[in-house]
């Protein structure tokens, strides 16, 4: 019988702080989704996320996120969340506001939505193209519900 994978170490740092989005309780609500992210392995890229030490997922501005998106994808827009397959998760706080806004929940429900989103890129999983983008976002959809049940005004589905 195969060995399931490990599970990494998660830490989240505040980079600047948002009222309504605390680094603690994101990494904590972050830690319940991990097994489900490694449970849920795409087929678009090797995945990585079982043989993560650690996963480090940094809230920054839209500034600081623009600045990366530049640098490593040449955009220089801001974005909601960036991946790195060392472990790395940046999300952009200010972005996770606005879009919780939009959506009815929690700025914090919002930004764990990011951390799902990279968590499965580091498995696997990718956006670029359909239908793998349609599979991708119906499990994080699916981990966010099962992490973090939501029955606000809007649902996202």
């Amino acid at each position: 019988m195969p060995t399931p994978p490990a599970i990494p170490h998660l830490e989240c740092y505040e980079h600047c702080a948002v009222p309504g989005l605390s680094s603690e309780s994101l990494a904590e609500r972050a830690r319940l989704a991990l097994p489900r992210c490694l449970e849920a392995v795409g087929g678009a890229e090797p995945p990585v996320l079982g043989g993560l030490d650690e996963v480090e997922v940094s809230l920054i501005s839209d500034d600081a996120i623009a600045a990366v998106h530049g640098d490593f994808m040449d955009d220089p827009t801001a974005t909601d969340v960036i991946t790195f397959h060392h472990g790395e998760i940046l999300i952009s706080v200010e972005t996770a506001v606005r879009c919780a806004a939009e959506h009815g929940h929690p700025a914090e429900r919002e930004a764990l939505l990011y951390v799902i989103h990279g968590l499965l890129h580091l498995n696997g999983h990718d956006d670029l193209s359909e239908p793998a983008r349609s599979r991708m976002h119906a499990t994080q959809e699916a981990i966010l519900e099962a992490v973090w049940p939501w029955r606000g005004p809007e649902n996202r589905g």
